[in-house]
C-alpha cells in the first residue's frame, strides 16, 4: 500500500471513529435521561407501594378515603395517590402519622407484604421467583391477594433497601434473603 492510498484510509478511519464517539455521546445522553425516569419513576412506585400497604393494615374500611364499594383497597389506594398529586407528601405525612397512632392502640394490625415475603423466602435456602413467592403467601396468607406486579415491586424495594438480593438466571428474577453478618 502506497502512502498516496493510506491517506484517505485513515482519514475514513478518522472519520468513523469521530462518528462513533458522536454516537456514542448521543447515546449516554439519551441513557441517562431515561436513568432519570426511570428513577423517578421508581420513586414514585414506591410511594404508592408504602401508601397500599398502610391503606391494606386498616381494620376499618369506612377509614379509606373516598373508597369505591368493590374496588380493591390496593388499587384504591394507587387512585387516590394519583389523585393528591402534589398534595401526597402532606397527606403521607398524616398517614403515617393515623397509622402510627393505630398501630401503637394495636388491636389486630396484619403484618406488611414486604415483611410476609422475607419470612417466605427465610424458609428457603436457593433462590426463589416473585411467582412463586406470591403463590406461597396466597396459599399461607388466604386473606392477602396482592397482584404480581404488587408483590414484584414490594421485592424490588427490599432489593433496595439491602434487605434481599436479586439474582438474574437468564431471563428469570429471583430473591433470596440477605444473610446477617456474623459478627453484627
Amino acid at each position: 500500500m502506497t502512502s498516496q492510498s493510506a491517506a484517505p484510509l485513515r482519514t475514513r478511519l478518522v472519520e468513523q471513529a469521530a462518528s462513533d464517539l458522536e454516537e456514542n455521546r448521543r447515546r449516554q445522553q439519551e441513557l441517562a435521561e431515561r436513568i432519570t425516569v426511570l428513577k423517578q419513576e421508581e420513586a414514585l412506585l414506591a410511594d404508592i407501594l408504602n401508601l397500599a400497604e398502610r391503606y391494606e393494615g386498616f381494620a376499618d374500611p369506612s377509614r379509606l378515603p373516598e373508597q369505591l364499594q368493590d374496588e380493591p383497597v390496593v388499587a384504591k389506594a394507587k387512585r387516590v395517590s394519583a389523585e393528591t398529586g402534589a398534595s401526597r407528601t402532606a397527606s403521607k405525612a398524616a398517614a403515617s402519622g393515623d397509622a402510627g397512632k393505630a398501630g401503637a392502640k394495636g388491636k389486630s394490625r396484619r403484618p406488611l407484604l414486604g415483611d410476609l415475603l422475607m419470612e417466605l423466602l427465610g424458609k428457603h435456602e436457593g433462590p426463589r421467583l416473585a411467582k412463586e413467592l406470591r403463590d406461597e403467601l396466597l396459599v399461607k396468607h388466604p386473606d392477602r391477594n396482592p397482584t404480581p406486579q404488587v408483590v414484584r415491586n414490594t421485592l424490588e424495594a427490599l432489593v433496595a433497601k439491602g434487605r434481599i438480593q436479586r439474582h438474574k438466571q437468564q431471563r428469570s428474577v429471583m430473591y433470596t434473603l440477605v444473610e446477617p453478618d456474623s459478627a453484627g
